[in-house]
């Protein structure tokens, strides 16, 4: 994607930010009284804003220079959403055994890595297109996979390769990792304050998810 950058936003900004999925509804309420409820939108897009997290004029230099580096909205960059960054809990460290994301046929030697959510009967799988750099790990039916020796990582669409021996039939692939969101600004202007000599202020920073 030419309008990517493969740079993550600030953490230090970023760890305080608030924000998460956005769902989009639509509700025609009938007569009767009863709805009609149906999605457009087969996968949440993720909003954020950093503004609280800038708390000296060291961050607001940082956000300056990271906004002006994307030329603005023009151009998308990571984003690490601290409460949802890796295939198991935050407190766990990724495994290859947390993720199911694909059963093999014996000739498609290329997956894509996914997250699944659970609840009860019911779940959803969300495409993962931009996992951290030295991360992932694979398992095909239990037995662990060497990166670089028996498959390889494409980093900016979150796909993974088998180069030695591909999946037979059946094989379940399982995967860990951490991830990223792919994100923009969803702003054309930064509001600075300046609060003190060496304190200044951002009321909103929003950035928002993009398809990649």
């Amino acid at each position: 994607m030419s309008n990517f950058h493969d740079i993550r936003f600030p953490l230090s900004v970023s760890f305080a930010s608030s924000g998460g999925p956005e769902r989009r509804t639509e509700i025609i309420r009938l007569a009767s009284g009863a709805e009609e409820r149906n999605s457009p939108w087969q996968h949440a897009r993720r909003r954020y804003d950093a503004g609280l997290g800038v708390r000296s004029l060291d961050d607001v230099h940082d956000v300056i220079s990271f906004f002006e580096a994307r030329r603005g909205q023009l151009y998308g960059f990571r984003w690490k959403d601290f409460t949802d960054f890796s295939s198991a809990i935050p407190s766990a460290i990724p495994a290859a055994s947390d993720q199911p994301i694909a059963v093999g046929d014996g000739l498609t030697s290329v997956f894509a890595l996914s997250k699944t959510y659970e609840t009860g009967s019911h779940s959803y799988t969300r495409p993962i297109t931009k996992p951290v750099q030295n991360t992932v790990v694979l398992a095909v039916d239990g037995t662990a996979q060497q990166e670089n020796i028996d498959f390889i990582v494409d980093y900016m669409l979150g796909t993974v390769n088998f180069i030695a021996d591909i999946p037979a039939n059946g094989a379940v692939i399982t995967a860990g990792y951490e991830f990223d969101v792919p994100v923009r600004f969803d702003t054309s202007f930064l509001s600075i304050t300046l609060d003190s000599f060496k304190a200044g202020a951002m009321s909103s920073i929003p950035v928002i998810e993009v398809r990649v």
